[in-house]
Protein backbone atom coordinates (compact mmCIF):
# COMPACT_ATOMS: atom_id res chain seq x y z
CA UNK A 1 0.00 0.00 0.00
CA UNK A 2 1.31 3.02 -1.30
CA UNK A 3 2.11 6.11 1.00
CA UNK A 4 -0.87 8.38 -0.17
CA UNK A 5 -3.43 5.25 0.34
CA UNK A 6 -2.26 5.30 4.19
CA UNK A 7 -2.25 8.98 4.44
CA UNK A 8 -6.13 8.80 2.97
CA UNK A 9 -7.02 5.87 5.29
CA UNK A 10 -5.77 7.44 7.92
CA UNK A 11 -7.77 11.11 7.26
CA UNK A 12 -11.13 8.89 6.33
CA UNK A 13 -11.05 7.71 9.80
CA UNK A 14 -10.80 10.90 11.32
CA UNK A 15 -13.26 12.23 9.74
CA UNK A 16 -15.87 9.05 9.96
CA UNK A 17 -14.80 9.68 13.65
CA UNK A 18 -15.34 13.02 14.10
CA UNK A 19 -18.84 12.34 11.57
CA UNK A 20 -20.08 10.08 14.58
CA UNK A 21 -19.47 12.49 17.31
CA UNK A 22 -21.32 15.45 15.84
CA UNK A 23 -24.33 12.99 15.47
CA UNK A 24 -24.39 12.02 18.82
CA UNK A 25 -23.91 15.53 19.84
CA UNK A 26 -26.46 16.84 17.83
CA UNK A 27 -28.96 14.49 19.34
CA UNK A 28 -27.99 16.21 22.44
CA UNK A 29 -28.44 19.44 21.29
CA UNK A 30 -31.92 18.89 19.84
CA UNK A 31 -32.98 16.69 23.07
CA UNK A 32 -32.01 19.07 25.51
CA UNK A 33 -35.28 19.46 27.12
CA UNK A 34 -36.99 16.34 27.05
CA UNK A 35 -37.42 15.03 30.32
CA UNK A 36 -35.14 12.01 31.61
CA UNK A 37 -32.71 12.72 28.44
CA UNK A 38 -29.10 11.75 28.99
CA UNK A 39 -26.67 13.21 27.21
CA UNK A 40 -24.54 10.63 25.00
CA UNK A 41 -20.97 10.68 24.26
CA UNK A 42 -18.89 8.71 21.94
CA UNK A 43 -15.79 6.98 23.03
CA UNK A 44 -12.40 7.45 20.46
CA UNK A 45 -10.02 4.36 20.60
CA UNK A 46 -6.74 3.84 18.22
CA UNK A 47 -6.87 0.67 16.34
CA UNK A 48 -3.74 -0.38 14.50
CA UNK A 49 -4.93 -1.28 11.05
CA UNK A 50 -3.23 -4.93 10.25
CA UNK A 51 -4.18 -4.69 6.43
CA UNK A 52 -2.43 -1.40 6.20
CA UNK A 53 0.22 -1.38 8.58
CA UNK A 54 -1.49 2.13 10.25
CA UNK A 55 -2.78 3.96 13.11
CA UNK A 56 -6.59 4.68 12.69
CA UNK A 57 -9.26 6.07 14.94
CA UNK A 58 -12.39 4.41 15.45
CA UNK A 59 -15.39 5.25 17.29
CA UNK A 60 -15.75 3.14 20.32
CA UNK A 61 -19.39 2.87 22.66
CA UNK A 62 -21.71 5.36 22.66
CA UNK A 63 -21.93 5.86 26.74
CA UNK A 64 -24.54 8.05 28.63
CA UNK A 65 -23.62 10.15 30.93
CA UNK A 66 -24.57 9.54 34.31
CA UNK A 67 -24.45 12.88 35.91
CA UNK A 68 -28.31 13.54 38.00
CA UNK A 69 -30.66 14.50 35.84
CA UNK A 70 -31.94 18.57 36.69
CA UNK A 71 -35.02 18.89 38.73
CA UNK A 72 -37.05 21.21 37.58
CA UNK A 73 -40.02 22.30 39.44
CA UNK A 74 -43.46 22.59 37.61
CA UNK A 75 -47.01 21.29 39.43
CA UNK A 76 -48.09 21.13 35.92
CA UNK A 77 -46.40 19.46 34.00
CA UNK A 78 -47.77 15.34 33.57
CA UNK A 79 -44.49 13.97 34.74
CA UNK A 80 -44.30 16.07 38.04
CA UNK A 81 -44.33 14.24 41.21
CA UNK A 82 -46.33 14.63 44.50
CA UNK A 83 -43.95 17.84 45.22
CA UNK A 84 -44.45 19.25 41.98
CA UNK A 85 -41.07 18.52 40.69
CA UNK A 86 -39.49 16.08 37.24
CA UNK A 87 -36.36 15.18 35.90
CA UNK A 88 -35.47 17.42 33.15
CA UNK A 89 -32.09 15.68 30.86
CA UNK A 90 -28.54 16.56 31.83
CA UNK A 91 -27.42 18.62 29.16
CA UNK A 92 -25.87 21.71 28.95
CA UNK A 93 -25.88 23.59 25.60
CA UNK A 94 -22.86 25.57 26.03
CA UNK A 95 -20.64 22.36 26.45
CA UNK A 96 -22.51 20.70 23.87
CA UNK A 97 -21.90 23.59 21.54
CA UNK A 98 -18.22 23.92 22.10
CA UNK A 99 -17.95 20.56 21.56
CA UNK A 100 -19.69 20.58 18.43
CA UNK A 101 -17.05 23.82 17.54
CA UNK A 102 -14.27 21.42 18.39
CA UNK A 103 -15.46 18.48 16.13
CA UNK A 104 -16.70 20.90 13.51
CA UNK A 105 -12.77 21.93 13.56
CA UNK A 106 -11.32 18.92 13.62
CA UNK A 107 -13.06 17.75 10.81
CA UNK A 108 -12.24 20.14 8.60
CA UNK A 109 -8.58 19.52 9.64
CA UNK A 110 -9.20 15.84 8.90
CA UNK A 111 -10.78 17.41 5.34
CA UNK A 112 -7.88 19.51 4.32
CA UNK A 113 -5.42 16.47 4.64
CA UNK A 114 -7.65 14.61 2.91
CA UNK A 115 -7.77 17.37 0.18
CA UNK A 116 -3.94 17.96 0.43
CA UNK A 117 -3.04 14.24 -0.37
CA UNK A 118 -5.32 13.64 -3.24
CA UNK A 119 -3.58 16.91 -4.62
CA UNK A 120 0.02 15.67 -3.96
CA UNK A 121 -0.83 12.32 -4.98
CA UNK A 122 -2.57 13.64 -8.53
CA UNK A 123 0.72 16.06 -8.97
CA UNK A 124 3.12 12.94 -8.66
CA UNK A 125 0.93 11.13 -11.37
CA UNK A 126 1.16 13.96 -13.49
CA UNK A 127 5.10 14.20 -12.73
CA UNK A 128 5.29 10.56 -13.95
CA UNK A 129 3.00 10.86 -17.37
CA UNK A 130 5.95 13.25 -18.25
Amino acid sequence: MSEFSKALSVTTSGLKAQAMRLRHLSENISNADTPGYRRKTVEFKTEFGTHQGVAEVNTGNVLLDRTDLERIFDPSHPMADGTGHYEGSNVNLLIELTDAREAQRSYEANLKMFEQTRKMSSGLMDLLRR
